[in-house]
């Protein structure tokens, strides 16, 4: 009785109607779902946000460039190239990147205001934008798999790790859900 008292007692917290049963015509009703394990389930990844000079420490250390149309990094400011509140997993995502292509990465998009919306946004730190390159190009095409085109037409390309990596007119635009092995 212990049992079905804590299986009611979890189905009411978890907002659900329980019927228990009792003598033979509980035998006969249909199995029901195991009761949750006393573990509490694993927390989500927490995501560790960073600055602009942090990010760039990052990136100078590895050999990562960055450029801005505007020549600046206010966040606010379309025309500029900004890391402030990057994610630190794309930050990490950038140096795998570069790591693992052997290729010159130059970021000329990050955090800064002007790009699409969404969760995975460049905004919230989810996104980073490269200049194209010969070698970025093959690297990409020829080491992660092919899944279609984005809305946009963009060609999309997943890695390993599952970060995308969609080929924009101009650039690379890559959307990092995790740091790519680092």
């Amino acid at each position: 009785m212990r049992v079905r008292s804590a299986l009611t007692a979890l189905a009411l917290v978890a907002g659900a109607s329980v019927g228990v049963a009792a003598g033979p015509a509980a035998q006969a009703a249909p199995t029901a779902p195991a009761a949750p394990s006393a573990q509490a389930a694993p927390a989500a990844p927490l995501i560790t946000k960073i600055s602009h000079s942090q990010a760039t420490s990052m990136f100078r250390s590895s050999g990562i460039t960055w450029s801005s149309s505007g020549g600046c990094s206010d966040r606010n400011t379309p025309a500029c190239t900004s890391f402030e509140q990057l994610n630190l997993a794309s930050a990490q995502g950038a140096q795998t990147l570069k790591s693992a292509s052997g290729c010159a990465l130059n970021v000329t998009g990050g955090t800064e205001t002007g790009h699409a919306g969404g969760t995975y946004s460049h905004w919230n730190g989810y996104k980073l934008d490269y200049s194209l390159s010969n070698c970025l190009n093959g690297y990409v095409t020829g080491s992660f798999a092919y899944i279609g085109r984005r809305g946009d037409g963009a060609a999309m390309y997943e890695s390993g790790s599952g970060n995308i990596y969609a080929r924009e007119s101009n650039h690379w635009d890559v959307t990092y859900y995790n740091c790519g092995g680092c």
